[in-house]
């Protein structure tokens, strides 16, 4: 029942729409569904702890809240963003309480993931001994964000972004509580539902932007739409787990010789305000480890977008970026070097401190050479074929193989040349 300051006080749409049972969200049919996982605590009654982790927007609080209300569960919503230490004792004091009383606590943490890891500690008691159903709520991946200990007594639930059915359902609610449909061109509409991004809330504000602005006698435009409602910019936190899949994805797609696809990626980083020297860090790494030999320009040219980067600066050189990408996408792909590089590691920390043959040591003293050093070096340039084949590894160690080039791009000029030399060397071996 509304009182009636709430009549005289105009109510957000997004409180208006709120769903009052389950079966109104929307969205998430895989988690609520009557063979679903939260379909089945509902129908058992069995309600434990569990995380729900999802992009903002689509329906965790709701969901928590209704939860508690079919479940018979005293609802006690926190943020971790704004509740401390002092706060939780008096919460799980008064849970104490209502569970000698007979009732139980559905405690909802909302971004629970800002809570530190003592602080995530000081739930365990509470969750094990059952004063509280512990409800947690986070953007954030639960396997870097939550401590172990605290996830191996909650399940983990995860929810999706609203897809564009889901924000439809929400579109029409909206026309059935304002009493009329919304002045949209089509084409204005999509781009309504294209903004939204899979977040409900986002949208729902969004509808009521252009309730409240738009002119009721004329059909707006895209345009006059985006001057309406202002542009989100796309989720991304640079420090957070969106950071490392979205370097992931580009990663792999310059891998898969994907221009498009590592071009998409690009942008969404810039878009989101990713620094664009990290980006060229990582596509440096990306020239000398996945491309290497097999395009020895790789390098040339991320040193080169770099460098015309730190010279144009944004939103310039960011042409540099994407002229790159599309570079390093294109070229062959070799990771020998990268392999070579990781046996040779492996070899050296095993071998330990060998010393290399005398004969490729430097004799600058006339004892050093009295002692052998440098006897039996032969000056490659100065043979027939340029080549002594002479031993170079320590003479107690076999011969390493490391470097095993491809026969793709540049690389196969190299095995080409590989190829000779052995052959030079098994001759001069023989010769002996």
């Amino acid at each position: 029942m509304t009182t009636l300051f709430e009549q005289l006080t105009q109510r957000p749409l997004a409180d208006k729409l709120r769903p009052h049972e389950l079966s109104e969200v929307v969205g998430q049919d895989h988690l609520l569904a009557d063979d679903a996982p939260l379909g089945r605590m509902i129908k058992t009654g069995k309600v434990s702890s569990f995380i729900l982790w999802g992009p903002p927007g689509c329906g965790k609080t709701t969901i928590a809240r209704l939860l508690a209300s079919v479940s018979d569960l005293y609802f006690e919503p926190i943020s971790a963003v704004f509740s401390g230490v002092a706060e939780l004792r008096k919460i799980f004091s008064e849970a104490q309480e209502r569970r000698q009383l007979g009732q139980k606590t559905l405690l909802f943490v909302d971004e629970i993931h800002r809570f530190n890891r003592s602080q995530q500690d000081g739930f365990l008691p509470y969750v094990e001994d059952g004063t509280v159903i512990l409800v947690g709520a986070t953007t954030e991946n639960p396997s870097f964000e939550l401590n172990g200990a605290l996830l191996s007594r909650c399940k983990v639930f995860v929810l999706k972004p609203l897809e564009k059915s889901s924000l439809e359902k929400i579109y029409e609610r909206a026309e059935k509580v304002l009493g009329h449909s919304l002045p949209l061109q089509p084409e204005a509409k999509d781009y309504l539902f294209s903004l939204a991004d899979g977040d409900g809330r986002y949208f729902i504000n969004m509808i009521e932007a252009v309730e409240q602005y738009a002119n009721p006698t004329e059909t707006l435009t895209v345009e006059q739409v985006s001057k309406i409602v202002q542009k989100r910019l796309p989720l991304y936190d640079k420090d957070r787990e969106g950071h490392y899949n979205l370097i992931s994805a580009l990663h792999k797609s310059l891998r898969g010789s994907d221009p498009d696809a590592g071009l998409y990626w690009t942008a969404r980083m810039i878009q989101g305000g990713e620094d664009p020297k990290y980006i060229l860090r990582r596509l440096t790494r990306f020239a000398v480890e996945d491309v290497s030999l097999a395009d020895p320009q790789a390098i040339v040219q991320a040193i080169a977008a770099w460098n015309t980067y730190e010279r144009l600066g944004s939103p310039e050189g960011e042409l540099a970026i994407a002229q790159l990408v599309v570079y390093l996408a294109t070229a062959p792909k070799s990771v020998s070097v990268y392999k070579a590089w990781g046996q040779a590691m492996k070899t050296a920390k095993e071998t330990g401190s060998l010393s290399p043959p005398m004969h490729i040591l430097n004799a600058p003293t006339k004892l050093m050479g009295e002692l052998g050093y440098a006897e039996g070096y032969q000056y490659d340039p100065d043979t027939e074929d340029g080549f002594s084949g002479q031993n170079y590894f320590p003479e107690t160690m076999h011969r390493c193989i490391f470097y095993r080039p491809i026969e793709r791009g540049f690389e196969r000029e190299i095995k080409k040349r590989l190829a000779y030399w052995e052959e030079l060397r098994k001759k001069k071996c023989q010769k002996k």
